[in-house]
């Protein structure tokens, strides 16, 4: 898809989609996320898994969050992972 006019990029729907869930998104903006949603069946199924994730998340309890040190750990692998480190 091209950038010109209504059609919207998959990229571009990925950092809108917490506007497009959470209704602040404009009507010109969500009518053109919607119209990519139409035609991009791989942008409809990751919109359904942040709906997942979202609802997933807003049920966590405190104790199923892992302690202090494991979470510095957690994240730590995270981080050397995303910046190519090891894996």
């Amino acid at each position: 898809m091209s950038t010109q006019g209504l059609d919207l990029q998959c990229r571009e729907l990925v950092e809108l989609v917490t506007d497009y869930l959470t209704g602040v998104m404009p009507a010109s903006e969500r009518a053109r996320f919607e119209q990519h949603l139409l035609q991009c069946g791989s942008c409809r199924r990751y919109l359904g898994q942040m709906r997942t994730t979202i609802g997933l998340t807003g049920r966590l309890r405190d104790d199923a969050v892992p302690p202090p040190p494991v979470a510095a750990k957690l994240l730590d692998a995270f981080r050397r992972r995303k910046q190519g480190g090891a894996k």
